[in-house]
């Protein structure tokens, strides 16, 4: 494979990657034309042409500042992508931290959530008296923990200022 062949499918597949985040739940990409159009279909073909019809037809710059076509003008721009990456990278010792309500993977989750000193106690015990919930299964997809995280972060009031951070 030539060099020019090969940055231009290294590019495509960054490009692929950034549109399939970028039409995830709760984030930027969940408005616009694209995401009208492929609307309550799943998986990566569906967010890739949602993203890709965006882009292509620059509506969703057009849908955040009139407030049409889903988008808001009062919305946040979110990332999750380091704690998925987290999650995936040490889901069997986060569970281990979770179950005992405490540990070193689970410290440094909370430090990448931003946690104070003074919260990390009660994250802990909630966490541990929420395992059920935080990991449903012993097959439990990233997706799946973190989604319990922020079940359980954003029904607690000590928590909740750190479910933006999920």
């Amino acid at each position: 494979m030539k060099l020019n062949t090969k940055l231009i499918v290294a590019v495509l597949s960054l490009g692929v990657s950034a549109g399939a985040m970028a039409a995830g739940e709760n984030n930027v990409g969940s408005c616009g034309l694209g995401s009208k159009l492929f609307a309550g279909q799943s998986g990566i073909p569906a967010q890739v042409m949602a993203v890709t019809t965006n882009g292509t037809f620059g509506n969703q710059t057009f849908g955040i500042s009139t407030g049409t076509l889903g988008c808001t003008q009062d919305g946040a721009v979110t990332s999750n992508w380091q704690t998925a990456l987290f999650i995936d990278g040490n889901k069997e010792k986060l569970a281990r931290d979770v179950s005992r309500g405490g540990g070193e993977t689970l410290e440094s989750f909370a430090q990448l959530m931003g946690m104070s000193q003074v919260d990390k106690a009660h994250f802990y015990r909630t966490a541990k008296s929420n395992f059920d919930r935080i990991f449903p299964s012993a097959q439990a997809s990233t997706d799946d923990v973190l989604n319990g995280f922020k079940l359980v972060i954003a029904e607690d009031a000590t928590l909740q200022a750190y479910s933006t951070k999920l």
